[in-house]
């Protein structure tokens, strides 16, 4: 059984062609649905690795991710990581929402944003 070279670009090219039957709004709705992001993730990942920016990468704030990292590592830091991690816990839910509307705006699924 053969399974499809995802580097292969027309093997890509095949498997995001629309499918016949599949409608462009089935399409984004499933999209959608395999990319977004869950807050219960982002919590596991603040609980555990929050010290060193993991939930920040997972909803892709990538300068504050690396930020946090940086500071996580030196002392001086550490005691500043304290509070933002703190802080981030409240911050979590407004930012997991904010990732899936721009998810569904850039799938062009304007319903899903609020």
């Amino acid at each position: 059984m053969n399974t499809p070279d995802m580097t292969d670009y027309a093997t890509a090219a095949a498997m995001s062609a629309p499918q016949p039957g599949l409608s462009t709004d089935a399409r984004a709705m499933m999209m959608f649905e395999v990319n977004r992001k869950e807050a219960c993730v982002a919590y596991v990942l603040w609980f555990f690795f929050g010290y060193f920016g993991a939930h920040n990468f997972y909803l892709k704030r990538i300068g504050i991710a690396v930020a946090q990292l940086l500071l996580t590592l030196t002392i001086v830091g550490l005691a500043i990581t304290f509070f933002w991690h703190l802080v981030d816990a409240f911050l979590i839910p407004g930012r997991v929402r904010r990732e899936n509307t721009l998810l569904a705006w850039t799938l062009g699924a304007a319903p899903f944003a609020r």
